[in-house]
């Protein structure tokens, strides 16, 4: 079962794809937002191309696990996927994502590859990754 996976921002989403089989994902194009809003038509597009069965959205909190500023944006982007595509949406902790995925890039393509772009998709991947391994078993 495909699934999608977005890391929310203001200025850029990050946005992952994965399967429940190998409970792995690999990260897709970050996407331009104004204001957290990204162009419908390329969401609409990647849903299209990809089918998911569902779609993960990374639910910001803070380190004791508190709602902070951003957790209401993120939850408001990922009630408008699941009303405007008719998709099952389900939030999923990030905390500590983006420092994972810097990590991980930095390891790899050293600090020239710590770019937004790589950074959100690369959380986004993260999330869906962690998803899989919370709610799916072990096979």
């Amino acid at each position: 079962m495909i699934a999608l996976a977005f890391d929310f921002g203001i200025k850029k989403i990050g946005v992952a794809v994965g399967e429940n089989i190998t409970k792995k994902g690999r990260p897709l194009n970050v996407l331009n937002a104004q204001n957290g809003y990204p162009n419908w038509d390329i969401v609409n597009n990647l849903i299209q191309y990809w089918q998911p069965k569902f779609i993960i959205v990374g639910l910001p909190l803070n380190i004791n696990g508190t709602k902070q500023h951003m957790t209401n944006k993120s939850e408001k982007f990922a009630n408008l996927l699941k009303y405007k595509f008719d998709i099952t949406v389900k939030m999923h902790d990030e905390r500590l994502t983006t420092v994972e995925a810097k990590s991980i890039i930095f390891k790899k393509d050293g600090f020239k590859g710590l770019k937004a772009e790589k950074i959100h998709s690369f959380a986004a991947t993260i999330i869906l990754e962690s998803w899989f391994s919370q709610y799916f078993f072990k096979i």
